[in-house]
């Protein structure tokens, strides 16, 4: 398979995503956290990118960036590479920590970050982590919605300068508790799987960058609103059912409540067609060959219990908007 295309150029803006090798953690503990950005700031300093937005979750992480200089691919090869060596030395292991290359959109200009922003920072909300964002510390959410100190590395001025200049941290705190119902139509605009704004931006970029047709060339051409399903659906689940997914994963005797959630969870992903039974066992701590067990038992149980059908149907909302 060919690898995906990295476009770059002077003062490109990008959305990058990375996951952990077989979506495992990459973060073990706040050092781990506290390494990652450290590494991140050093990054930003070494290759002269500016970071204006990141969060860290517990199997991936999230940035939005402007490289001044067309190095993005070396600039994360040596971020990537250098914080595995620093965690497995940490944590006295070797081996891949992240899972193949990290995915990276264009951005066309400064209109789409603050939206990029919202979204990023609207991650923990979605996965169940926590019930307001103040409350999680690992994203730069804090720094632009409650004035927390921000490391020198990250850049906020140029998103805050869309507020106003009365109290933009207010007007940024307001947008994000209101973005929800934004967030699928910002990935409307996503080109070619790799070009987040306009039409004519993107046939632009294609044209100068891309000697060959994206369509059949193109690994990454999957649609980001599918991978945004993959990512987001099994979060806002967890939320709607009141649940940590972690739960499932770390616990070898889990409780009654979280065994119905985790059934009711893999049922509804195993029927949305979005997931493989693989991601399903490794999201819910399950072998993949039981997934498809699992769900019959549940559609049976659906079939015999209305209440149950009711709550599915609810649910079911949550995977097909």
């Amino acid at each position: 398979m060919a690898r995906p295309w990295r476009i770059e150029f002077e003062g490109a803006l990008y959305h990058i995503l990375a996951r952990g090798n077989q979506r495992q953690d990459i973060f073990l503990n706040d050092a781990d956290r506290r390494l990652f950005l450290d590494t991140l700031g050093q990054m930003a300093s070494r290759y002269d990118i500016d970071i204006y937005a990141y969060v860290l979750m517990g199997n991936h992480y999230h940035l939005l960036l402007k490289t001044h200089n067309a190095n993005l691919s070396k600039a994360m090869q040596w971020f990537g590479t250098t914080y595995t060596r620093r965690f497995n030395i940490g944590h006295n292991c070797s081996g891949h920590l992240f899972q193949g290359r990290f995915k990276s959109f264009i951005v066309q200009n400064d209109a789409y970050l603050t939206q990029l922003s919202c979204y990023i920072h609207r991650n923990p909300l979605r996965a169940g982590i926590v019930q307001r964002l103040a409350d999680y510390h690992w994203s730069s959410y804090l720094v632009y919605a409650y004035r927390k100190k921000a490391p020198k590395w990250l850049n906020i001025g140029l998103i805050l300068s869309q507020f106003g200049i009365k109290d933009p941290h207010q007007a940024y705190r307001r947008k994000v508790k209101n973005y929800s119902n934004e967030e699928r139509s910002l990935f409307e605009d996503l080109r070619y799987g790799l070009f987040l704004g306009t039409n004519s931006f993107a046939d632009t970029l294609k044209k100068q960058f891309v000697k060959t047709t994206l369509q059949s060339d193109l690994p990454q051409q999957v649609k980001l609103v599918k991978d945004l399903d993959t990512e987001t659906t099994p979060e806002k689940l967890a939320q709607a059912l009141n649940c940590r997914v972690d739960n499932f994963r770390k616990s070898l005797r889990i409780s009654k409540a979280d065994k119905m959630n985790r059934d009711l969870m893999l049922y509804l992903l195993w029927n949305s067609g979005i997931f493989t039974n693989r991601q399903i066992g490794e999201l819910l701590g399950l072998s993949y060959s039981s997934v498809s067990r699992r769900a019959a038992m549940v559609r049976k149980s659906i079939q015999r219990d209305e209440v149950l059908l009711n709550k599915v149907q609810q649910l079911n909302a949550l995977i097909k908007v």
